[in-house]
């Protein structure tokens, strides 16, 4: 058994028989090691959904090689694949109890029914609805439809499970739980897991590896903290959390200039421009006189944190501060000044 649970080799897809046509996805590779969890993430249109539709066997590639397991699927349908797919809707049968809806694909595939219906049952368990069998679809909760559905997929065994925005239709708590859910299961059972969103917060939550794409291609991959903390492009660090990119120049020595303030940048820099992003809590505020001038221009206070806007030479700056005792004013005069972390120096794309 291969060490890799998916991997993609140069993957193209174009969508109809017209070769002039755009390609969705222009040739990408990654791999998504077996028992642990990517997230495919990036903004509607990147070609992410397109990916995990081919993953599953819903879209064969224009060109390029799938694998699963070691296995080569790339010419295989949906049924040929040890795969498991979860949408946003659930999909789940309104006239069948929990139990049935969980064996279906069991006895589908010729499972006898008394052995569909234990591992139904231990299925059931595995994401905490017991005692639920016999009740219908209608009498659940959005978060225990999503169990179920989630039961259904794990029940298959498969070798690969697939999420295509899963927590989309879910409130902002149940979908914190339900994250927080899918994540342990996935670590406690070691399942291979592919993920689509176009949520930062979520990617950041429940993976091992978080791939950007944009516009078909990959943008970036790496760890959530690599993404967050060391975006490599402009377009990675304006998506991965709010980040503001500012316009700045690299001095031959590598050190960038960001109004009167300096920046070491982790990565050699040539001289020239650059952009620096910066995350609305890597800004200190300080008394004026230190680092940049700024007077606050607006608060709104968020319970955790309050959120200012600035106003400064640079422009206006979004400042989020977990201070909750020392509150400004708008009008009152601070000086900025940057955090470690939360700071990246990117190429100037423009």
């Amino acid at each position: 058994m291969s060490a890799s649970g998916i991997v993609f080799k140069d993957i193209t897809k174009r969508y109809g028989s017209d070769p002039s046509a755009p390609l969705a996805v222009k040739g990408i590779s990654f791999e998504v090691p077996r028992g642990t969890l990517t997230t495919i993430l990036g903004p509607s249109g990147c070609g992410k959904t397109t990916t995990l539709r081919m993953i599953a066997g819903l879209e064969t590639p224009t060109s390029g090689q799938i694998l699963i397991a070691g296995q080569d699927v790339t010419t295989l349908g949906p049924a040929q694949r040890n795969v498991s797919m979860m949408f946003q809707s659930y999909a789940l049968f309104p006239h069948m109890d929990v139990l049935e809806n969980v064996m279906y694909g069991l006895r589908m595939s010729g499972v006898a029914k008394d052995s569909a219906r234990s591992r139904a049952v231990e299925a059931l368990r595995n994401v905490g609805l017991v005692g639920f069998d016999d009740r219908l679809p209608s009498e659940l909760s959005g978060g225990q439809q999503q169990r179920v559905a989630l039961a259904r997929a794990l029940v298959l065994e498969p070798a690969v499970l697939l999420f295509d925005e899963p927590l989309s239709n879910l409130d902002a708590r149940l979908r914190r739980e339900m994250r927080e859910e899918i994540r342990t299961l996935q670590q406690r059972l070691q399942l291979t897991v592919a993920y689509v969103t176009h949520d930062q917060s979520e990617a950041l939550a429940v993976s091992d590896q978080i791939i950007v794409m944009d516009g078909g291609l990959i943008a970036q991959s790496g760890t959530p903290q690599d993404l967050y903390e060391y975006p490599q492009t402009e377009f990675v660090a304006g998506f991965m959390g709010e980040a503001m990119l500012f316009p700045a120049r690299a001095d031959a020595s590598g050190t960038v200039s960001l109004g009167p303030l300096r920046i070491t940048p982790r990565q050699t820099m040539a001289e020239g421009a650059v952009k620096v992003a910066v995350r609305p809590e890597a800004w200190h505020i300080g008394p004026p006189g230190v680092g940049l001038a700024a007077r606050l221009a607006k608060a709104a206070y968020l319970g955790s944190n309050y959120e200012y806007t600035f106003e400064t030479e640079l422009g206006a700056i979004f400042v989020v501060s977990p201070d909750l005792t020392h509150v400004l004013q708008p009008g009152s005069d601070v000086g900025l000044s940057l955090a470690d972390h939360g700071v990246s120096v990117v190429a100037d794309a423009g």
